[in-house]
């Protein structure tokens, strides 16, 4: 679940959190609107990407910079025109960059002082917890490597929300004094209503910053949603951008497969998160790489399995296959099924281990394994190998072609 940074700030916005006056362009006509809509001393200018660094960045038109601030309304769309369209390259971008397709044209405020404040999603206290540091504007791990005494962390009650006393304990700690300690706490309540409202697992806030003028104001946010809440907040979850993500991941998506890219050779074709993790693992221990995450999950169909082939098999850099599936949560005959109908239609070229473990299921599997009559394709067929051995397997072991002969198949 991805958001820019626009849309982050509109989901604060309708929960009553201060943030700066703002709006969107998509193109520079619009931008330069938007600049004299506002009516601001001072605009600040953002390319919307989902990278870091923008300030730093630099466009393939020549332009220096993500973020610009003027107090002409003129140049913003002389900005805009250089900003849109073109690519923005950062220290977290490819090296090709990232298109510009949008732009935040908001009011920029002076900041006399900065915090950070986070709401997020403690395993070890069982729930949420507000954290909180007068030392914002920076990376927090720093401020917490550095100086850890400067870190405050409190636990909130679900039942109670965070109480007055709570707020207002945490703004004091963030450094806020007098009527800005008030204004600080009222708003760290409605931030954590917007956690609440809107399944979130974290709401980051840095800076959470003080004005010379006497406000306090939340002038960057991240925001990280819980997944398994999409079928409450598909208004949320509709805003998702995927303009930036990987192509391969959002066709795993489509098909209801958590798929992630890696750098090496052998791909893995598991099922659940944690024997996914562990697969990844235990390749690399024994030398080899994986070259994806992939976890078909639970109550997985043969077309899944099929696609799932599909995606596997398109990635240049995969030399191997390895299956390794625990039928507790999945029928084994299911993933069979899908396999053999990847295998001849896919004409796969590369090795390929299964290991299938199940109980009544292993019996089905081998027979529908064994009974296909395949192309000539290279396979490993192993439903009892050890899977700390299957790395070392595919990157010793000579390629075998299949026979149809079940007992030829056991002794290969």
């Amino acid at each position: 679940m991805n958001l820019q940074e626009y849309q982050s700030k509109k989901l604060m916005q309708e929960s009553g959190v201060a943030v700066q006056r703002f709006y969107v362009a998509d193109t520079a006509s619009e931008a330069l609107e938007a600049a004299k809509r506002l009516n601001a001393k001072e605009i600040v200018l953002k390319a919307q990407i989902l990278a870091g660094g923008r300030g730093k960045g630099v466009f393939d038109s020549g332009l220096k910079g993500g973020v610009h601030l003027t107090k002409d309304p003129a140049v913003v769309g002389e900005l805009a025109n250089k900003m849109l369209g073109f690519n923005l390259t950062t220290k977290q971008t490819p090296k090709d960059g990232v298109k510009v397709k949008t732009v935040m044209v908001a009011e920029a405020l002076d900041i006399s002082r900065e915090t950070y404040f986070a709401i997020l999603m403690d395993r070890s206290c069982n729930g949420p917890v507000m954290v909180g540091s007068p030392q914002g504007g920076m990376d927090i791990e720093e401020v917490a490597a550095s100086s850890p005494e400067l870190i405050f962390k409190e636990v909130i009650d679900i039942f109670q929300g965070v109480r007055d006393d709570q707020a207002l304990g945490m703004a004091a700690n963030l450094g806020f004094k007098g009527p800005l300690q008030r204004q600080a706490a009222d708003q760290i309540k409605r931030l954590y209503d917007l956690f609440l409202k809107v399944d979130a697992t974290q709401v980051e806030v840095n800076p959470l910053g003080e004005t010379p003028e006497g406000q306090v104001v939340c002038f960057d946010a991240k925001i990280n949603f819980d997944d398994n809440a999409e079928f409450r907040q598909k208004a949320v979850f509709a805003m998702d951008d995927m303009t930036e993500s990987d192509p391969t991941e959002m066709e795993a998506a489509k098909w209801d497969l958590k798929y992630i890219g890696l750098d090496g050779n052998i791909a893995c074709f598991v099922n659940g998160a944690g024997l996914a993790m562990a697969t990844c693992d235990i390749i690399d221990l024994h030398g080899g790489k994986p070259a994806n995450f992939l976890d078909l999950g639970g109550g997985v169909k043969e077309r899944q399995v099929y696609e799932a082939f599909k995606l596997l098999t398109a990635d240049p850099k995969v030399e191997a296959i390895l299956v390794n599936i625990f039928g507790g949560i999945v029928n084994c005959a299911i993933i069979a099924n899908g396999i053999t109908k990847a295998c001849r239609e896919l004409e796969l070229k590369v090795p390929l281990v299964v290991r299938l473990e199940g109980k009544t299921n292993i019996i089905i599997t081998q027979t529908v394994t064994y009974s296909r009559q395949f192309p000539i394709f290279h396979l490993y067929v192993f439903f009892e190998l050890f899977l700390w051995r299957t790395s070392s397997f595919i990157a010793t072991t000579p390629m075998a072609t299949c026979s149809t002969d079940h007992k030829s198949h056991r002794q290969t």
